[in-house]
């Protein structure tokens, strides 16, 4: 991940806009862009837990919050995206779609830090799941129900394995 740009990002002036006050102080070079928003999210986290009165809460209890939280942010973006078929469709809000995506990180990350998961976990873990999922959709998974049967496979094997 990219490196170069992230105390520009966090605790300097960029492009004229007013980076994030709260980091100001941070030195975040070293660190690349997914152990940022980790780190991030958790003082964020912590902050909140501490303004409302939060520090008793359990991580379940955390992680049930987060993940209504969650579905609202979902909510809101399958709203943006035009899913109701029955209405006429209006021009998607590419901006709007990032915001609750990035929403969506924000709890999301809050759950990992919650359940004791950090970033190089939540790497290596996805790197393991997308070669399964690779896998599941090949064919070439060993958990039942994702067989190709009659179909090629797309390094050109049969459902089999065979040519």
């Amino acid at each position: 991940m990219d490196k170069d740009n992230t105390k520009e990002l966090c605790g300097k002036q960029e492009g004229g806009l007013p980076a994030n006050e709260y980091f100001a102080d941070e030195d975040f070079s070293g660190m690349d862009k997914l152990d940022i928003i980790f780190a991030m999210q958790e003082k964020f986290d912590t902050d909140v837990m501490r303004n409302r009165g939060l520090e008793n809460e359990s991580p379940e209890e955390w992680i049930q919050k987060q993940t209504l939280a969650m579905l609202s942010e979902l909510a809101e973006l399958i709203a943006e995206v035009n899913f109701k078929w029955w209405k006429n469709p209006r021009p998607v809000n590419v901006d709007n779609v990032r915001e609750e995506l990035v929403d969506i990180l924000h709890f999301f990350v809050g759950m990992c830090n919650r359940s004791g998961m950090g970033s190089a976990e939540l790497f290596e873990r996805y790197i393991k799941k997308n070669e399964e999922n690779f896998k599941r959709q090949y064919g070439k998974s060993a958990k039942h129900g994702y067989e190709l049967s009659g179909r090629e496979n797309a390094d050109g094997t049969g459902a089999d394995g065979t040519l």
